[in-house]
C-alpha cells in the first residue's frame, strides 16, 4: 500500500487564491457601512493604502513576515509582494477613490479581478487538462470559470449595492453589459502576456475600459 502525501504546494496555491477572492469581495462588501459623507471613500481607502505600504515594506525586506509571504505569493519570495499582490491592492485603492459605491464600473472591475480571476486559477489548476491553443499555460475550463464566476460575482455585487440604493439599474440591459465585460476580461486573462503585465492589472483595466463603453461615465 502506497501512502500519498498531501500536496502542500497545491494547498498553498488554493489558500493564496482564496485570499485573492475574499479580500476584494469582502472589502467591497464593507462599503455600505461607511457614512454618506463625501469623505467616506477616503476613509475607506485607508485600508488598501495601509496594505500597499505594508507590502512595499515587506517586499523591500524592511520587515519580515513569512506568513504573509506564503499566503499571497506563488513561490514564497518576498520580491513577489511588489508585483501581483501590490497591483491587487493598488486596484482596490483606485476603485475606492475614483468609483466608490455609486459606480458599476468599479464594482464590476473588482468583481472580475477578485472573483473571476481567482476562480479561473482555482478551477483551471485542478481540471484544466485541455489547454488553450494560443496559451498552453491557460485552459478552457479556467477561461470558462473566469467568465462564469466573474459574471456571477459582478451581478451579485451590483444587486447587493442596489439593495442599499447606491445604484439604480435596469437589470436586463445590465445582464447583457456585464456579459460583455466578462467576455472581454476573460479574453484578456487568457492571453500569454503574464510576463509583460500582471493579471491584477490587465483584468481590472480591461474591465474598466469596457465598462466605461457599455455603462457610460
Amino acid at each position: 500500500m502506497i501512502m500519498k502525501w498531501p500536496d502542500f504546494t497545491e494547498d498553498q496555491n488554493l489558500s493564496r487564491k482564496l485570499v485573492h477572492v475574499l479580500s476584494g469581495v469582502l472589502f467591497m462588501s464593507s462599503w455600505p457601512i461607511f457614512s454618506s459623507t463625501t469623505g467616506a471613500r477616503y476613509f475607506a481607502a485607508i485600508v488598501p493604502l495601509i496594505n500597499c505600504l505594508r507590502l512595499v515594506a515587506y517586499g523591500l525586506g524592511l520587515f519580515t513576515n513569512e506568513g504573509l509571504i506564503k499566503s499571497v505569493t506563488r513561490e514564497g519570495k518576498r520580491e513577489e509582494l511588489l508585483r501581483g499582490p501590490l497591483c491587487y491592492v493598488l486596484v482596490l485603492l483606485v476603485c475606492t477613490l475614483f468609483f466608490w459605491r455609486q459606480s458599476p464600473i468599479g464594482i464590476v472591475s473588482l468583481a472580475m479581478m477578485s472573483g473571476g480571476d481567482g476562480f479561473a486559477d482555482i478551477v483551471g489548476r485542478r481540471f484544466g487538462t485541455l489547454k488553450l491553443p494560443y496559451n498552453k499555460r491557460k485552459s478552457w475550463i479556467g477561461s470558462i470559470s473566469m467568465f462564469t464566476f466573474g459574471f456571477l460575482f459582478s451581478i451579485g455585487m451590483l444587486y447587493y449595492f442596489s439593495i442599499f440604493g447606491y445604484i439604480h439599474l435596469e437589470w436586463m440591459p445590465v445582464i447583457e453589459k456585464v456579459a460583455i465585460i466578462s467576455f472581454v476580461a476573460t479574453m484578456v486573462e487568457s492571453l500569454p502576456i503574464d510576463e509583460v503585465v500582471d493579471d491584477n492589472i490587465s483584468v481590472p483595466l480591461s474591465s474598466m475600459l469596457t465598462a466605461f463603453l457599455v455603462f457610460g461615465h
